[in-house]
């Protein structure tokens, strides 16, 4: 049941893009990163004061580590969100778990498995397709940057799941990311011109931070207690909630080809996640018969 919170996770990122989308047009990305980043800080700071958990860490290495990959990927995120249609944008970050399978044969040295290997071509052959028209409109930057937001998205998730194995409180978890974040944002801020939120504009900042806050507290819980299969397979409901609210509110249309590549990217990142999971299988029962 625990994994059920990516479905609110995947709908709370849905609707954040599309504010960070309005959010774009009165200011920089630096700027939507910093209020998402304040935001979720102050949200999961009120969450450990109600739950009497202290902010204080003993892992403060393994949070300086998820916060610095954290931030890079949000804010790649973000900037390809301001360019390409939501539902490329999302899937682009989605294209994580493809990353994350490669990440973890390595860390593990594993002799590269013939199933996982051609479930991740069939994954980049998807991610080829979706980027076709984003290159022939000439937006080949902001879809590499997207791309570039998932494999590092990788490592943040590889981190996460890190830091709740070993006991760290979920809105701990969220805090130090979001305090991290937040001092990225600021020094990347510091050489550009500063665009205080108005009453007309700034509520789109605070939609993103809320939005953002919660996607990030459930999908820490959905990752932290819940099945990771489960919960990598659920996670590909944000692509579902973008592709939708793209198309009803903000007037996105992808051709043939962008679907079949979300098509692709989605099979195969289910199918990578539930490789893995087989051979961790196999590896405890390998252990336990020996």
């Amino acid at each position: 049941m625990q994994s059920l919170w990516m479905l609110v996770a995947g709908l709370a990122f849905a609707l954040m893009g599309v504010f960070v989308k309005l959010a774009s047009a009165n200011y920089s990305t630096a700027e939507i990163v910093f209020w998402r980043a304040a935001v979720q800080t102050a949200v999961a700071w009120t969450v450990l004061r109600r739950a009497g958990i202290p902010v204080r860490t003993q892992k403060l290495g393994m949070h300086v580590h998820r916060g610095v990959a954290g931030f890079v990927s949000l804010f790649m995120f973000f900037y390809a969100l301001t360019e390409l249609p939501v539902a490329t944008a999302m899937t682009l970050n989605y294209s994580s778990p493809l990353f994350l399978a490669i990440l973890l044969a390595v860390l593990a040295r594993e002799r590269p498995d013939a199933k996982l290997v051609g479930t991740v071509l069939l994954g980049f052959v998807g991610v080829v397709l979706l980027l076709r028209p984003t290159f022939a409109a000439d937006l080949w930057w902001p879809g590499l940057v997207g791309l570039l937001s998932g494999a590092i998205s990788s490592v943040a998730y590889w981190n996460v799941r890190e830091l709740v194995q070993a006991e760290e409180p979920e809105a701990r978890v969220v805090f130090y990311f979001g305090l991290f974040a937040l001092a990225g944002a600021i020094v990347w801020m510091t050489p550009q011109p500063w665009h205080a939120p108005t009453v007309e504009t700034g509520w789109t900042l605070a939609a993103v931070g809320a939005l953002g806050a919660l996607g990030q507290l459930a999908m820490t819980r959905a990752y932290g207690q819940g099945s990771t299969l489960v919960t990598a397979a659920l996670s590909y409901s944000g692509i579902v909630f973008s592709s939708v609210i793209g198309i009803a509110f903000l007037g996105d249309r992808l051709g043939w080809a962008s679907w079949l590549g979300i098509a692709l990217i989605v099979a195969a990142g289910i199918l990578a996640v539930h490789l893995r999971h087989g051979r961790r299988e196999d590896a405890a029962a390998q252990v336990t018969n020996d």
